[in-house]
């Protein structure tokens, strides 16, 4: 088993998803090389000899499209934030309340678009395979626009607002109706005022699979809960073979997402963070580049003068 497989492995069993590793599990990452670069050009050749790619994005991405983050100062819906709504013990003791979040959010995002940043990133995946090279998106965004900007080689780690899983079958399902029930039209207002719908379980999402009724949840990784082995396992094929590494838009403290990049430059593995700021893994990369990612990223990722298109 390769660096990356037995070090994650061991710090997943360790760290759920949404919690910050303890200070010496951070320090024993703390990998620090010189001061990281922003000279583009020199990225532009690393990105033109690169043949797989890994993309890691997160909540930043899609703040640049308007879509709340939840994170931070000012990250409440109604009075509470993400981190009391969204955790199986919240769920478990007010489906309602926890449905009305999620409801509010699906609302939101579908009136929301890729940036260019999605954009970017998608076209580049596109013009990519037909040389040959290799893109994939791994992702701690829950909104889809990496898919609704076009990419198809997508690992969502931490799920999707619009997939449901039944607590009582297990089975998973898109769902991109809205409302997703009738009880919910109208509800889920953020406003601090605004009153709990209180809506009986047996009017909440219920499972369509024949027989089953069962409640759905969301189909989310929630905090307190590990990640989908399954999904862990692709992420580290993907890791383990990729030759350049971005990571766009991320805070880089969420474990266990936070230590993925880091790894992947420990053996030796150009890694590029695109940011508004500097993060606790800044200077383990070989690049950063500072400012929104939707004026940043597009140019890193455009058609470089070596490339041959077919």
């Amino acid at each position: 088993m390769c660096l990356f497989q037995s070090t994650a492995r061991r710090l997943v069993s360790q760290v759920h998803c949404g919690l910050k590793a303890s200070s010496s599990k951070k320090q024993k990452f703390c990998l620090e090389m010189a001061r990281p670069s922003s000279n583009m050009a020199d990225f532009r050749e690393v990105f033109a000899k690169a043949k797989h790619i890994a993309i890691i994005t997160g909540a930043g991405v899609s703040a640049e499209s308007g879509v709340p983050t939840f994170r931070g100062a000012g990250g409440f819906w109604r009075k509470w934030q993400a981190q009391e709504l969204a955790t199986p013990g919240a769920f478990a003791r007010n489906p309602s309340r926890v449905w009305e979040f999620y409801h509010y959010r699906r609302e939101v995002m579908l009136s929301k678009h890729p940036n260019p940043a999605h954009i970017a990133i998608a076209e580049c995946e596109k013009r990519l395979s037909k040389q040959g090279r290799s893109v994939v998106v791994i992702t701690q965004n829950i909104d889809e626009l990496h898919r609704k900007a076009g990419t198809k080689h997508l690992l969502e780690i931490h799920g999707s607002l619009f997939k449901t899983r039944c607590t009582s079958c297990g089975n998973v399902a898109a769902n991109y109706k809205s409302p997703i029930c009738p009880a919910l039209a109208g509800k889920g207002a953020p406003d601090p005022d605004t009153e709990d719908a209180a809506i009986p379980v047996e009017d909440l999402p219920q499972c369509e699979e024949d027989g089953c009724n069962g409640l759905l949840r969301p189909h989310v990784v929630w905090f307190g809960e590990a990640l989908d082995p399954g999904v862990l396992t692709a992420v580290e094929k993907e890791l383990d073979i990729c030759d350049l590494c971005l990571v766009v838009g991320t805070s880089s403290v969420v474990y266990p997402a936070a230590m993925f990049a880091p790894q992947v430059s420990a053996r030796g593995v150009p890694v590029a963070e695109f940011n508004m700021e500097t993060t606790p893994a800044t200077n383990r990369f070989r690049f950063h580049f500072p400012g929104p990612c939707g004026i940043t990223l597009p140019p890193a990722l455009a058609r470089h003068e070596t490339e041959i298109i077919s």
